[in-house]
């Protein structure tokens, strides 16, 4: 491993970024424009790793407030983390885009996994395969950025097992559900009430207060973003859905947690845009829905609140913009009465 210096103007984006996102993960506000995929790449001063078995053992022996840079290559996975930063020092790794964590197979395995690992910046670099391309399991406070996740078994992107306070800011996802179409999802947040047991001791995975925001999401069979039953309090905001690929599912959006912003997205190619249902009494409910414009079928709406969602406390403003055929048709807004 060899010491390598990044420009002062680099290091101060990315410090930037870590403070902004760790400030606020919690409230209600939009946060700021995602950076692009250059600038998100851009790496603070750091310990340069290439290969692996470097990448393995800077892992193994990361502290708080280390930065650990990727080298152009490929890294063979699975990659693990399970050491944790501090608030006042996140760990970082970086790299560019042409740093790929790759995945032995889209038949099992987690290509970047955090288990129990908190307070981290990953950014820039790409992921490639495995059955879920990155996994975190009870890690928090974490910021994704600019990073690259592709050519999936399942979904690219799953936050689980009480993972709360993460930010995915500008992430890019292309191609998922190679095993199965159904578990394609772009970014998987939670676990399904059939699974709690598994996962969070028969009690609901409070994956909590995630924010997902300024992504490019495509290429996914199932939807873009899948937030389960069990979650409070997040934002999905800004980001791009394409829907095209998405086989296995009827629309962009589905959420069945409690609490959610959803505001700003824009996207098209499912029948709905965005979905709300309650799956599990108590949840699917209170969630918001503004200023989204969404491209859907002649029989599709903009959001759709499915059986009890309808009187769950959830609102969708009538600044949403929905189009049918390329023309806005504010009848399909919503199968309720918009309004604030």
């Amino acid at each position: 491993m060899r010491a390598h210096r990044w420009s002062a103007a680099a290091g101060a984006l990315l410090v930037a970024l870590v403070a902004t996102a760790m400030s606020g993960c919690s409230s209600q506000p939009p946060p700021p424009a995602a950076p692009s995929g250059t600038a998100a790449a851009a790496c603070p001063e750091g310990t340069l790793v290439t290969g692996a078995t470097e990448l393995s053992a800077a892992l193994a022996a990361a502290r708080p407030g280390q930065t650990i840079l990727l080298a152009a290559g490929r890294y063979d996975a699975p990659v693990e983390i399970t050491r944790s930063g501090t608030a006042d020092a996140p760990i970082t790794l970086c790299g560019g885009a042409d740093a790929v964590l790759v995945g032995p197979s889209t038949d099992s395995g987690y290509t970047l996994h955090l288990d129990e690992a908190s307070w981290w910046v990953l950014s820039g670099f790409s992921v490639e395969g495995g059955q879920k391309g990155v996994m975190l399991d009870g890690s928090s406070s974490n910021v994704l950025a600019g990073i690259r996740v592709s050519d999936t078994g399942d979904e690219a992107v799953h936050l689980r097992a009480g993972s709360s306070d993460n930010r995915l800011e500008g992430v890019v996802v292309r191609g998922t559900g190679l095993r199965k179409a159904e578990f394609g999802e772009g970014v998987y947040i939670g676990t399904a009430e059939s699974n709690w047991c598994e996962v969070s001791e028969c009690a609901p995975d409070a994956s909590d207060r995630n924010v997902v925001t300024g992504s490019d999401i495509a290429g996914t069979t199932a939807e873009a973003i899948d937030v389960k039953e069990g979650t409070t309090g997040g934002e999905l905001s800004g980001n791009t859905l394409d829907g095209a690929a998405s086989t296995a599912v009827d629309s962009l959006i589905d959420v069945k947690g409690s609490g959610w912003l959803v505001t700003g997205n824009s996207g098209g190619g499912t029948r709905d845009g965005a979905q709300v249902h309650v799956v599990v009494d108590g949840w699917g409910g209170q969630n918001r829905f503004e200023l989204n414009r969404f491209a859907v079928a002649a029989d599709g709406y903009g959001v759709l609140l499915e059986g009890a969602a309808r009187n769950a406390g959830n609102t969708v403003l009538c600044d949403n913009v929905t189009t049918v055929d390329g023309v806005s048709n504010p009848v399909f807004v919503s199968n309720v009465a918009c309004g604030g």
